[in-house]
């Protein structure tokens, strides 16, 4: 599904394909890269034709001609709004005697629905209760407003219109939720499964009257981050046959061409010759070959250095140590971090913050033919440290290894990860929150502040020292896997060792990237976890001092 920001009166159809093509870009130290992507597969959700519009609408709500009128209250405001007091009008008193009967006390995310049966110009009424004034921040609204399109805005509705309180809502976060909450990734339903009807415009009523340019430019900003959001939530989604190694650096191109970000892509030869023996090792069992992928945004104001480096497992098999059968269908989201990264840089792109930023993809896929690595193999890492494999299932930490000692070679302020690394998070967080380590109190603070902003779950997990002694090996500097007990905080440990002095964070999002049913902001299937809070996490930086 195609976003058109409300600065745009053209409805361009939705579906970006890429054909074969050949492209040429200068990365910063002089040099080209040039590659083919023959591979052509929508970007931007599903690949219906209709395009969709999310704009600021004037005048009163209750007179408009739609499929669906989402009316937001406060706790306590209820017949004090605007479109409300004319919607009760107009059914002769019998909205608010309809909200007294039911209770709908206008809680948070308390919602009430009803049929207008052609006595209102919307054909469906639904009042969203945003709860207290007090308590309603920017992740309360996002993920309420989200959830509440999205359960609007099924079936045949083709027009839904939002009336908004008479409060001081940022409007950025109101674009946000509601082109989080219009998602849908259908590009594989054909027939009866295709649905009848997509969402074809949306309407915000602001009830403070006709909002000026600067309203209309947040909530374009909005759209636009959410727009980065299913980036990730896309290439997530795909199946693994389109979205393997190459498909992901053909994303990377997509953000790159679209935001003029420099680019750099390796081939197989290429990672080679650059010394990532443990990417390689990882991808050279496989008949879809890895890639290694830099995204950079330089703003010509900069502050600050930040670095984003992804998991870019396309599909995971267990390699040559097989996964068991069930379950190995989601192992196509063992790229989800990388998934993220591109996402949080298209997003950043968006939004323009004086930080530096770089997004760092190892891509490749761990499959068990016969040029498979293997178990007591031993490879040599970018940053010179031997190791030695323990389990091919363990792949994501040695893609990351060589990728994190890219990485330093950027001088960062901060290097961050995202992996989908630990079965190990899962079991100690469950499916909603991350995991995340960090080597500074402060950073680690920041990012916490980040997540709570951008209504995502982190928490925070120790690197007990003693855990990395079970890391040596006999024959190498380091064993790769350690004991079952700890997993993640040694699969933690084992990455500490190729940043460096550097300060790091390193995400485990295992549990969130993928939702087993929709709920807030997040649809079920890929969720874009955890673009928001690495765009937030930047945008904070850039405002903090030095």
């Amino acid at each position: 599904m195609r976003l058109i920001p409300a600065g745009s009166s053209v409805a361009r159809p939705c579906k970006t394909r890429y054909g074969p093509a050949r492209v040429q870009a200068r990365f910063a130290d002089g040099s080209l890269e040039r590659a083919r992507f023959p591979l052509s597969f929508a970007t931007n959700g599903d690949s219906l034709s209709m395009a969709l519009q999310i704009q600021l609408a004037p005048g009163d709500a209750s007179g408009v001609v739609c499929d669906v009128l989402v009316v937001s209250v406060l706790q306590g405001a209820i017949a004090a709004h605007p479109t409300v007091v004319a919607l009760d009008k107009a059914l002769g008193g019998a909205l608010l005697e309809h909200v007294k009967a039911l209770e709908f006390e206008a809680k948070l995310d308390q919602t009430l629905e009803l049929p207008t049966l052609g006595r209102l110009k919307a054909k469906k009424l639904v009042l969203l209760g945003l709860g207290k004034p007090g308590d309603l921040d920017s992740a309360r609204l996002r993920a309420s407003l989200a959830g509440c399109v999205r359960s609007s805005s099924g079936g045949t509705a083709r027009i839904l219109h939002l009336a908004l309180p008479d409060a001081d809502l940022d409007l950025r976060c109101v674009g946000e939720g509601v082109a989080l909450g219009v998602y849908r990734f259908t590009k594989y339903f054909t027939g009866d499964r295709r649905p009848k009807a997509e969402l074809a415009k949306v309407g915000i009523h602001s009830a403070r009257g006709v909002a000026g340019a600067a309203q209309k430019k947040q909530l374009d900003i909005g759209v636009a981050v959410a727009e980065a959001v299913a980036i990730a939530r896309d290439a997530v989604n795909e199946p693994p046959n389109v979205m393997t190694p190459e498909g992901l650096a053909e994303v990377a191109r997509g953000i790159a061409r679209k935001h003029k970000l420099k680019i750099k892509v390796l081939d197989k030869k290429g990672i080679l010759a650059a010394g990532m023996n443990l990417h390689y090792a990882v991808g050279q069992g496989s008949e879809n070959e890895p890639r290694f992928i830099h995204l950079s945004y330089v703003p010509k104001k900069k502050s600050k250095k930040i670095v984003f480096v992804g998991k870019g497992i396309t599909f995971d098999s267990g390699g040559l140590c097989i996964k068991p059968a069930a379950g190995m269908q989601e192992m196509k989201s063992d790229m989800a971090g990388a998934a993220a990264v591109l996402g949080a840089i298209a997003a950043v792109a968006t939004v323009k913050p004086d930080v530096e930023v770089h997004a760092i993809v190892a891509a490749a896929e761990n499959m068990p033919d016969a040029a498979a690595y293997r178990p007591a193999d031993v490879f040599t890492s970018l940053d010179g440290k031997t190791v030695e494999i323990i389990n091919t299932d363990a792949e994501g930490r040695l893609v990351l290894a060589d990728a994190l000692a890219y990485a330093t070679r950027l001088k960062p302020d901060l290097i961050i990860d995202a992996a989908t690394l630990t079965g190990a998070a899962l079991v100690a967080l469950g499916k909603t929150c991350s995991a995340f380590y960090a080597t500074d109190d402060d950073v680690a603070r920041a990012l916490e502040t980040a997540a709570r902003t951008a209504g995502e779950q982190f928490w925070r997990m120790p690197l007990l020292e003693e855990l990395g002694e079970q890391l040596k090996s006999d024959i190498a500097d380091l064993k790769h896997t350690a004991d079952r007990w700890g997993g993640s905080i040694s699969a933690a440990l084992f990455l500490r060792e190729f940043v460096g002095k550097f300060p790091w964070i390193h995400c485990d999002v295992a549990g969130p990237v993928l939702a087993d049913r929709a709920k807030g902001m997040y649809p079920k299937g890929a969720t874009g976890h955890p673009v928001l809070t690495f765009l937030t996490f930047v945008e904070q930086a850039g405002r903090a001092p030095r």
